[in-house]
């Protein structure tokens, strides 16, 4: 028994959407884009209505994702040397912030013989939060070398240091227990 499947192009506040209607599907609603166009797979029963009302839902949550692009490096540095203004009294004044796609194991790291930062490209889809700390951190290094009391107490000038220690921590431990 073949199933059955409608296709149909509408547009939705300007914007072209596929549908496809399944006879099969009865509940769920699901999004992709193919080509730039928005499709969508609706149970076949769906009112017009019901579709461009989930086609507007889709559309939104398509341009939020797009406008949390990960900073680039000019951002980084930026943002970095604003951390560096706001927490540490603009000591640390980095000469490059990059992303790193060698770093496995460190979240970010730094040379401070030329004062270049690195950060781990797994942090690029993390919130920002996240990210400005290792910033702090690392610009702490440009301060401090070690880990001891006077490090600790220019991080700990960040309010979510804790917060985001214990996030990284967790994707840590997930790291080294997924299958």
């Amino acid at each position: 028994m073949a199933s059955r499947q409608l296709e149909q192009q509408i547009t939705v506040d300007g914007q072209q959407v596929l549908v496809v209607r399944s006879a099969r599907r009865t509940r769920t609603v699901t999004a992709d884009q193919v080509a730039g166009t928005l499709r969508l797979r609706v149970p076949l029963r769906l009112s017009q209505r019901e579709v461009e009302n989930h086609a507007r839902a889709f559309q939104k949550k398509i341009t939020r994702r797009a406008s949390k692009k990960p900073r680039s490096d000019a951002d980084l540095l930026d943002r970095a040397r604003a951390l560096s203004t706001r927490y540490l009294d603009g000591v640390p004044q980095p000469e490059a912030v990059t992303w790193s796609a060698q770093q496995h194991q460190r979240w970010g790291s730094t040379t401070s013989t030329t004062g270049t930062i690195r950060l781990s490209w797994r942090l690029r889809e993390m919130p920002t939060w996240v990210q400005d700390s290792v910033l702090v951190h690392e610009l702490a290094h440009l301060i401090e070398p070690g880990h001891g009391p006077r490090f600790k107490a220019l991080v700990e000038k960040y309010p979510r240091t804790a917060e985001a220690d214990a996030f990284l921590a967790g994707v840590s431990w997930a790291d080294h227990h997924s299958s």
